[in-house]
């Protein structure tokens, strides 16, 4: 249940006409003193266990904010790139790894001493992250004429390296980079199509994606997306020094589908699993996902009289063919047992699943196959293999179908099976109110305060 099944790709169904909406600012915040997940005790939106909950701010107050309103500092504690507190002075370098660079490659080119080379990458803890650079990495190094004073090798937005030259050798620390975590909140209004919405309210592609995987089962962003609907999203940067690095989680979300409103909320348990639940503690998810893999459009959709395209003959199409890229991971619809994986005919690598209740799902032309077998059980989101043409395909795509009873439903249209829904339990659901309340309410004034804004500039 942590990851999130996703069969949503780029631009939903174009909408019918209607009054143009206007271009809708985003609103920024942020909320730091929160360490990623977000607020509460013990709760997701994202909740950190044992941590108060964070004040949230009036939208008023927010509404001509030119930069986020900073509610506390975030601790800037441990390493800041290219400040050394050795204690050591010397000149200081900064290197940025190009593709097929080496350390010892740059040590050349920069004059700086191969012996002290060779004894840090034989300090502990520091060889792999020597020998193992990216291209882009930021590498530091203080030196006196050429003999290295400390060292500081970025791993990724929040861990680096540290190396310091002691009395006799080196030694080599792991140190955690402080980094902002800032809430922003954004709305938006669909005049044409779900993506070019949030491009005008300044959201990224990654953000409305995740947004629309964590309403997937109540909205078919294929079809049910209309002119007028509306979406709030309050969700993380993360920041370093003023430069932000990328968007973080949702803590939660609002989508208002022809007037019936969907909400959601993050929520993290005990044991560090994920999930989005309403504000009554259901989870959202559902027992089948309408589209079983990240696709860029629907190239064949159910069709029982459509003429093959290799085949040039008409021959019923009993399901629905989503074209992506070859290798895009293809994901189990619900949790069921595989039933077949193998070549089938003008399927090529074929998987087919058993749900229960006479449910039976099948996904083709399969590059290759996922980490399974006859006979494994596999959960919902769990990738069973990845897109490919192998078969009679005139092109790279999932070949998808939903079954009842042997027979053949679009899927698209069909009524998905449902399960018993998913509470969360007394305590949890307390701890998940308590945290999850300010959230609401930010979704409950955000729209309106947006949209007198707007009228105001």
């Amino acid at each position: 249940m942590g990851s999130f099944p996703s069969g949503l790709r780029h631009d939903y169904k174009d909408a019918p006409p209607a009054a143009a909406a206007k271009r809708v600012p985003r609103w920024p915040w942020v909320a730091a003193g929160m360490t990623t997940p977000f607020i509460a005790a013990a709760v997701l939106i994202l909740v950190s266990t044992g941590s108060e909950t964070a004040a949230v701010p009036e939208i008023d107050d927010l509404s001509r904010a030119a930069d986020p309103v900073v509610f506390a500092n975030t601790p800037q504690t441990g390493f800041e790139p290219g400040i050394s507190d050795s204690g050591l002075s010397g000149d200081e370098i900064r290197m940025i790894v190009g593709r097929g660079d080496s350390l010892g490659q740059m040590f050349r080119r920069l004059d700086l001493s191969l012996g002290d080379l060779d004894e840090m990458v034989d300090v502990a803890d520091a060889a792999f992250y020597l020998r193992m650079l990216n291209p882009g990495n930021e590498i530091v190094v203080a030196h006196q004429e050429g003999r290295v004073q400390s060292l500081e090798r970025e791993i990724d937005d929040f861990k680096a390296l540290r190396i310091v030259r002691t009395s006799d050798n080196f030694s080599a620390t792991l140190i955690e980079r402080p980094v902002e975590n800032r809430v922003v909140g954004a709305h938006g209004i669909i005049e044409r199509s779900l993506f070019e919405a949030a491009q005008d309210a300044g959201i990224a592609d990654p953000v409305i994606m995740k947004m629309a995987e964590i309403f997937q089962w109540d909205i078919d962003f294929l079809k049910d997306v209309r002119a007028g609907d509306e979406f709030t999203v309050i969700y993380e940067e993360i920041w370093r020094e003023g430069e932000k690095l990328k968007d973080g989680v949702i803590l939660a979300a609002e989508f208002m589908n022809r007037g019936t409103p969907y909400r959601a909320a993050r929520h993290t348990d005990a044991d560090g699993v994920v999930d989005y639940f309403t504000p009554e503690g259901r989870s959202v998810r559902k027992a089948f996902i309408r589209a079983p893999v990240d696709f860029t459009r629907i190239s064949s959709t159910f069709d029982l009289a459509r003429r093959h395209p290799v085949l040039n003959t008409i021959r019923a199409h009993r399901g629905v063919d989503y074209a992506a890229p070859t290798g895009t991971p293809v994901r189990a619809a619900g949790d069921g047992t595989v039933s077949f994986r193998g070549a089938r005919n003008g399927f090529g690598n074929t998987v087919v699943i058993e749900h229960g209740g006479r449910i039976t799902t099948l996904y083709a032309h399969l590059s290759r196959f996922g980490d399974i077998r006859v006979g494994s059980r596999v959960q919902q989101g769990q990738t069973i293999g990845y897109v490919g043409m192998t078969g009679l395909a005139t092109g790279p795509h999932l070949h998808y179908e939903y079954q009842v009873n042997g027979v053949h439903r679009d899927p698209q249209t069909a009524v998905l099976a449902s399960s018993e829904p998913v509470y969360l339990a007394d305590a949890d659901l307390v701890a998940f109110q308590a945290a999850a309340a300010p959230l609401w309410l930010q979704l409950d004034r955000y729209r309106p305060t947006q949209l007198r804004a707007t009228a105001t500039y």
